[in-house]
């Protein structure tokens, strides 16, 4: 009896399984798509960080080149800008107009958000050709606003010192990752394969 009880409660969670499977199927294929492309993104950046610690390029070479990106928007705005290497940690050290308002770090060179942002396009991927161009165009507009933000938040940093927890915490996260929500919602309703399967 005690037997055949376990055999039918085995059915029963199998049966219940199944049909939990079959309902939410994209949204766990979506789950286990972006999670995997994350994770791969992830190492792969994560190897290129640590192959780079030998780089003439200080910290590595995408902090380095933003850095000197937003170094030239800087003194294109009429700011004495420069940024030189931080002697005690990895990063960036910048001085506006003869003032150490900031210092970038690899954080600040938008790659983290590029595999967030592709992440999330590839789990709900569209056509290839469409996809592709997407996440092409996505991860040189979060580039160009990462760009724009340092040089922002500089300015700001240096003329409102005393707001530097808002707006390095609030306002300019804000910036970027609204953004990339945007460029989410976007995809989702114009398009992903998922739009035109609930259609």
């Amino acid at each position: 009896m005690s037997c055949l009880h376990n055999f039918n409660l085995y059915k029963l969670v199998k049966t219940f399984l199944k049909t939990l499977f079959i309902k939410y199927k994209s949204v766990i294929k979506f789950i286990l798509t972006f999670l995997l492309v994350y994770v791969s993104f992830s190492v792969i950046y994560k190897l290129y960080l640590d192959a780079s610690e030998s780089s003439i390029f200080y910290p590595d070479y995408m902090t380095h080149l933003v850095s000197r990106q937003s170094e030239v928007l800087l003194s294109a705005f009429g700011y004495d800008a420069q940024m030189i290497p931080h002697p005690e940690e990895p990063s960036m050290k910048l001085i506006v107009n003869g003032t150490y308002v900031a210092r970038v770090i690899e954080g600040c060179n938008s790659i983290s958000v590029i595999i967030l942002f592709m992440s999330f396009i590839i789990a709900f991927s569209g056509k290839l050709k469409t996809t592709f161009f997407y996440i092409l165009s996505g991860s040189v507009l979060i580039y160009v606003v990462n760009l724009i933000r340092i040089v922002i938040i500089s300015i700001g940093l240096y003329r409102y010192p005393e707001q530097q927890e808002i707006m390095h915490t609030v306002v300019f996260p804000g910036i970027i990752y609204g953004m990339v929500f945007l460029l989410w919602i976007f995809w989702v309703n114009r398009f992903s394969k998922l739009k035109k399967k609930d259609a």
